[in-house]
């Protein structure tokens, strides 16, 4: 699902940063896109987690992210409901405000809350199912919050201690992924098809990756 809001925040952004950096390269979720003579690349959502802001659910958020020859150097994710504004650079750390964060101690997955998220496509959908009834008993428990760039932020202040997800684009992650790196965690890609990520502390990451690829 689209939405006025979706389309009217990425204007706003993209019109911005236009003006502010006309050399850099674009990459949006609702269409826009430009080639960077730059070397650097804005990465953007506009509104990720649609479906609750269309429901009145109050978990959504706006993720940008600036990458160059290196990767992503720059992550902001705003969660205007609550407030709270994640940002990190690269070798920086990553911050919720003033507040530096950093992933949870989780040690073991039976004691880690996960969160995930799941596809549009019926067929797709099925498939993360039939994973999720075989890892929830490996688990403490599941979180489906509806916002990839939240989730990715919610490991980032310990808050969950790890995520992982299928399906996903790079406007829904970029920004995501370095705030968790950034707060001491590890990502990595989850290989085959769809495209998939997983995000946790460092003591879990094998794990977790291994139970969900």
């Amino acid at each position: 699902m689209v939405s006025d809001a979706d389309r009217d925040a990425e204007e706003a952004i993209t019109t911005l940063l236009t003006a502010e950096r006309p050399d850099d390269g674009l990459l949006a979720e609702e269409g826009s896109e430009r080639e960077a003579s730059s070397g650097r690349r804005w990465v953007v959502d506009p509104l990720d987690g649609t479906t609750n802001f269309l429901y009145g659910l109050p978990a959504w958020a706006v993720s940008i992210a600036l990458e160059d020859s290196h990767g992503t150097a720059v992550g902001v994710v705003l969660d205007p409901v609550r407030d709270e504004l994640f940002t990190a650079v690269r070798g920086e750390g990553a911050w919720l405000g003033e507040e530096r964060l950093a992933v949870s101690a989780c040690e073991s997955l039976d004691t880690a809350l996960i969160a995930t998220g799941f596809a549009y496509e019926a067929e797709q959908r099925g498939i993360q199912a039939e994973v999720l009834l075989r890892i929830l008993p490996r688990l403490r428990d599941i979180r489906r919050a509806g916002s990839a760039a939240l989730d990715l932020c919610s490991v980032a202040a310990g808050r969950v201690d790890g995520y992982y997800e299928r399906g996903g684009q790079p406007w829904d992650w970029a920004a995501g992924t370095l705030i968790v790196t950034e707060a001491a965690g590890v990502t990595r890609d989850l290989p085959g098809e769809p495209l998939g990520l997983v995000a946790t502390g460092a003591a879990i990451i094998d794990e977790l990756e291994a139970l969900v690829a």
